[in-house]
């Protein structure tokens, strides 16, 4: 062997023993996705994943049907389920679709604020926060923005924050009654909490229509510029490989069966109908993309990769 051969051979050698001793990464990327909405941004942001007890939570649907639902999306239990929030730019305010769970999931999550500073923005500069309901994976987070007024449905108040509820409610929901009311009391006493009655138009762009079921005051978002249309919808779907197919499965959380079945049989027909762009928050991240049928089901369709959104002309 001539000596630039072993040369080459050393240098091989050497490189592969200290690339195997690399360290992992053990991290994702910051969790943000940006995409134009007509002349608004919307980016969605990631709260972090938590293992979701799909065998203790789920209703209305067997346990085998659960696995062969799993198996189909080459998924099995616990499924780590997204906790999505949505920040809307539209160039006049700042404002923020649900917060997260905040310190409440412990580790798994509360990085809501942390990828919204990664997708180049500060606390507090949100205006306003809109809530779709009151649990606490979806209010948890609000302490961190100072300067937002807090808007949710008048109903979902109502129920959340009235004593006698917590009293007549199942007993593994007292904690998100208590979750609730500590979310909202900053709000309260610094006079930025401003339920509203009636359902429609809250901003230019961005209207609050009913979804009952998973909670008695339970809102969506439709958010539209230029034509464009994306609903963002909270918690109608949990569990995309389950209740897509099967619709009528519920969770032990929805305060109404029979309602959040009806909310979501209508927003996914809605959806698919009208082919909006759905914003979920428990769709994997970003949750956002399509509801279309197929073979008599529904099925989701991600939205393509857009590496450089900008608005249309």
């Amino acid at each position: 062997m001539n000596l630039l051969k072993k040369l080459l051979l050393v240098g091989v050698l050497a490189a592969s023993s200290a690339h195997a001793a690399a360290p992992f990464a053990r991290s994702q990327a910051p969790g943000y996705y940006r995409m134009m909405l007509g002349d608004f941004e919307i980016s969605a942001l990631s709260d972090g994943t938590h293992a979701f007890p799909i065998d203790t939570v789920m209703t209305n649907v067997t346990p085998a049907q659960i696995g062969k639902d799993l198996a189909e999306a080459d998924l099995q239990a616990p499924v780590q389920g997204s906790i999505n929030a949505f920040l809307v730019n539209t160039g006049a305010k700042l404002i923020l679709i649900d917060t997260g769970a905040g310190a409440l999931y412990g580790d798994c999550c509360g990085k809501l604020v942390a990828n919204l500073r990664a997708a180049g923005y500060q606390p507090e500069q949100v205006d306003e926060i809109l809530i779709t309901h009151l649990h606490k994976d979806h209010a948890g987070g609000v302490g961190a923005f100072p300067n937002a007024v807090l808007r949710l449905s008048q109903a979902e108040a109502d129920y959340w924050l009235t004593p006698a509820n917590k009293a007549k409610a199942p007993d593994f929901l007292a904690s998100f009654f208590d979750a609730a009311q500590a979310a909202v009391a900053p709000y309260q006493a610094a006079g930025r909490f401003q339920p509203y009655k009636v359902y429609g138009a809250l901003e230019p762009g961005i209207e609050a229509t009913r979804a009952p079921g998973h909670t008695p005051g339970h809102a969506n978002y439709l958010v539209q510029s230029r034509g464009q249309k994306l609903l963002v919808w909270g918690d109608i779907v949990h569990v995309a490989a389950i209740q897509l197919p099967h619709p009528a499965a519920t969770v032990k959380y929805d305060s109404s069966e029979a309602d959040a079945q009806a909310s979501r049989a209508a927003l996914l027909k809605l959806a698919a109908d009208q082919q909006l762009t759905i914003a979920a928050a428990h769709i994997a991240f970003p949750g956002l993309g399509h509801i279309r049928r197929a073979r008599g089901q529904y099925e989701w369709l991600p939205l393509n990769y857009d590496g450089a959104p900008a608005p249309k002309p």
